[in-house]
């Protein structure tokens, strides 16, 4: 299997490894953005969550929650209110379009590896006056690992925001029953 790998790199063309390359960096910054934000996403949730449960019980906000600054002002309004939690969804969300721009643009990426190799391979082949199909199945092959690469990386990165945007949603609506709470007590 090592050898197999080994020399599909050697063989392959300087185009086909920039385009894997790319790929890598593409699945590894997606991997960050969502490692990042799942754990920055999981730990603002659990504690608006308890803020909520807090805010239902004691008709207190907790002190850890993001709107316990708005709350704690003398003077707030729907529109304060409404202009902290967008503000905070904002900040929240900074980077998961990443995630959307990489699960849509790695399959092309792929692709162009893909079509160059083929490219490439039929103008190996060109200098033949006769060529088989064994001989160009396995070029053709080679060429579509390219396209499968990018595909693997659009699938986890498009994963990856469906769990980020689910937790932005679930984060929000801890917000906004906060936030419509505070405002019928007032």
């Amino acid at each position: 299997m090592l050898d197999i790998i080994l020399n599909y790199f050697l063989h392959s063309s300087a185009i086909t490894l920039i385009v894997l390359l790319v790929l890598s960096i593409y699945l590894v910054i997606a991997i960050w953005i969502f490692s990042y934000k799942n754990t920055q996403l999981t730990n603002l949730i659990d504690v608006e969550k308890v803020s909520l449960e807090r805010l239902k019980t004691n008709n207190i906000i907790d002190s850890n929650s993001i709107l316990e600054e708005c709350a704690s002002q003398s003077f707030w309004t729907k529109e304060i209110f409404n202009s902290h939690e967008i503000s905070c969804i904002r900040e929240v969300s900074s980077g998961a379009s990443w995630l959307s721009i990489i699960s849509s643009t790695a399959p092309f990426i792929g692709l162009f590896g893909t079509v160059t190799g083929i490219l490439e391979s039929f103008a190996k082949f060109s200098t033949h006056s006769k060529v088989s199909f064994s001989v160009i199945a396995p070029a053709i092959s080679e060429a579509l690992v390219a396209t499968a690469s990018g595909i693997l990386v659009a699938i986890f990165a498009y994963t990856f925001h469906q769990i980020v945007s689910r937790k932005i949603y679930e984060f929000n609506t801890y917000l906004t029953s906060q936030s419509q709470m505070l405002l019928s007590k007032k």
